[in-house]
């Protein structure tokens, strides 16, 4: 089976509302297996759960950015750190980016395996140990950064503070006081950039394959999920 069949093998494309035509559109196969093929952009290596539209309408690349998040009962402002960062570095990041958040939290399990439903599910488990928490994750790090129907959120309510490590491999941070994670991401030497785009803001592709789900299932039952949020 050629890679280009194994990538989308239990694919999805969700960038397309961004274009009113597909850059994937009339392509041969030898140019799409080309394409997806590609894992690093100048030094930025993606992970195997992505990939960016053929016409690169953003380019892939390290850095964080600052946002505001709007409550659509409240009205509140929250401030939101978006970040991306190289595959090789990000599992490591995104535990240590876990520690603002405080010894005990909440997990998020977000999934987006079943084809016939819109949008993802949100699975949830109050009250877990952070360090127990951190050596599970790392136990299932394959899954959490090549899977792009997986996402997981940790947050703390009580402080409050969240971050998403999402579908696409972006972390995300949301709260008011965000100075802990912004100091962690200049330590490990990811960039500010402001004005710098990220992979969900255009057309792009996402990949699954049946054993992760598989480790899906695993790792809701090593958190001990079993209901729906």
């Amino acid at each position: 089976m050629s890679f280009l069949k194994k990538f989308f093998k239990n694919v999805f494309h969700d960038g397309q509302i961004h274009t009113d035509q597909s850059s994937f559109e009339n392509l041969s196969e030898a140019q799409l297996d080309a394409h997806l093929r590609i894992a690093s952009y100048g030094g930025f290596s993606l992970t195997d759960a992505v990939r960016p539209s053929f016409d690169l309408q953003v380019v892939p690349s390290a850095g964080y950015r600052h946002d505001l998040y709007q409550d659509r009962n409240s009205g509140v402002e929250i401030p939101v750190i978006m970040a991306a960062a190289s595959s090789e570095s990000m599992m490591d990041l995104f535990i240590d980016l876990l520690d603002p958040l405080g010894h005990e939290v909440d997990v998020v399990l977000e999934t987006s395996h079943d084809r016939e439903s819109n949008g993802h599910e949100d699975l949830y488990r109050e009250h877990i140990d952070a360090p127990v928490l951190k050596s599970i994750l790392y136990d299932y790090e394959e899954l959490l950064l090549n899977d792009g129907c997986t996402g997981i959120a940790v947050l703390n309510p009580g402080i409050p503070l969240e971050l998403q490590f999402d579908e696409h491999k972006l972390l995300i941070m949301y709260g008011q006081d965000l100075g802990e994670f912004e100091e962690i991401l200049h330590s490990s030497g990811v960039p500010l950039s402001q004005d710098m785009k990220f992979i969900t803001e255009a057309e792009h592709v996402h990949s699954s394959r049946d054993e992760y789900l598989k480790q899906f299932d695993e790792l809701k039952y090593r958190l001990g999920i079993d209901e729906t949020y």
